[in-house]
């Protein structure tokens, strides 16, 4: 049988998968986080017809006579350059920007993906297309990076602890002109230890000298002091403990007609209860909390390979490990080479549409090519058939 008419069988073969894999490709166009596939052909064996000669005194060398056996497919690759930014502008998208992947598990196997599409289970689970998200999940607000991997669940009753109030700062004007006597109270929340909330009253009172100020915080904690200025700044009186609360008193001025003394802030709280959560750039889930605080509920971690090409697509926009990608390298985003995150957005598709359609009509050719290869050999077959009528 003709050597060609197998030729053009395994060109049809080869043709057929450039076909498969370029349909996928645009197929997958608007696929969220899809790489693009290519494929590399390569020749097959040759057969010897006649060997090389070597040269003689009189007579000049010859090369080898090889007759080829076909084509064949020598490889898939996948493309894992960057796909362009999609911004939707809700709180668990997230992108990875850079090299790696996320690390997900969906029955009992660890994938990767790069898919960040990210939704809440009714049991508070993060996941992505039914895979648990994997990362680190912070204990009483710190995250342990050092430690094992698990599925990361967002704790809905998670609670920020009160803060006991312990310091507290009061700014602004004591009116230098105010006639001895005068009065001015000024009041604010205070919180003990377990976020019990009480009052905490200063009375500043006009004397001769500056201004005397008295604390009261209504759990029988009183302090007084006293207060002088000159050219309206603070001389004497810069602070006030009151029942273990110290009031930092040195911002206060002593300039005439302002009466603008007011508590500026406190560091103490009550408890909160989770309202709300933002993914950081480094991958660190922030719980924001009815009191006000905001503390990490976890980590993502994501996976970096030495040979990602060597990857196998498990369905889903995820893959697996396989021999030749090497093993996964766990870190955290923005770290040691890996890329960072982008909160609402996803990275879109990667496939050229341009290259793509292009690559159709060169596979369609040469799916053509080697069809008339075989209708050509059918020709000398049928001659050589009809040589005995």
């Amino acid at each position: 049988m003709l050597r060609s008419l197998y030729s053009g069988i395994s060109g049809l073969r080869s043709h057929q998968t450039m076909l498969d894999v370029t349909g996928n490709n645009i197929a997958n166009v608007n696929t969220t986080a899809f790489k693009a596939s290519a494929v590399r052909f390569q020749d097959t064996l040759s057969q010897l017809v006649q060997g090389a000669g070597g040269p003689q005194e009189t007579v000049g060398g010859t090369n080898p006579a090889q007759v080829g056996l076909g084509v064949r497919v020598a490889g898939i690759s996948t493309n894992f350059t960057q796909g362009s930014t999609q911004a939707t502008g809700r709180s668990l998208d997230m992108m990875i920007s850079g090299d790696g992947f996320f690390t997900v598990q969906a029955g009992g196997e660890t994938l990767y993906t790069r898919a960040g599409a990210f939704d809440i289970d009714p049991l508070g689970r993060l996941t992505s297309e039914g895979a648990l998200v994997l990362g680190w999940s912070a204990v009483n607000g710190v995250v342990n990076t050092g430690g094992g991997i698990g599925p990361i669940t967002i704790p809905r009753n998670a609670v920020a602890p009160a803060v006991g109030t312990d310091a507290a700062t009061v700014a602004g004007n004591l009116p230098s002109d105010a006639t001895v006597g005068t009065a001015l109270t000024r009041d604010i929340q205070v919180y003990d230890d377990l976020g019990g909330a009480h009052t905490l009253t200063l009375t500043f009172t006009r004397t001769a000298a500056g201004w005397d100020v008295a604390g009261n915080d209504g759990q029988g904690g009183t302090a007084t002091g006293a207060m002088t200025f000159v050219d309206g700044e603070l001389a004497t009186g810069g602070s006030l403990t009151v029942g273990g609360v110290t009031v930092d008193l040195s911002q206060v001025t002593g300039f005439a007609e302002l009466r603008t003394v007011s508590i500026k802030q406190q560091n103490g709280r009550e408890a909160g209860t989770l309202q709300n959560y933002t993914m950081s750039k480094d991958g660190t889930l922030i719980g924001s909390f009815s009191n006000g605080a905001t503390q990490p509920l976890a980590r993502l971690s994501l996976a970096t390979f030495v040979n990602p090409g060597g990857l196998e697509k498990a369905g889903g926009s995820a893959y697996r490990a396989t021999i030749n990608s090497g093993v996964a390298t766990l870190g955290t985003p923005g770290s040691d080479g890996i890329g960072e995150l982008v909160g609402g957005a996803l990275e879109m598709s990667n496939v050229d549409l341009s290259q793509e359609f292009t690559n159709l009509i060169v596979a369609q050719r040469g799916f053509q090519a080697n069809a008339r290869i075989i209708t050509t050999s059918d020709e000398v077959l049928q001659e050589l058939t009809n040589l005995k009528r």
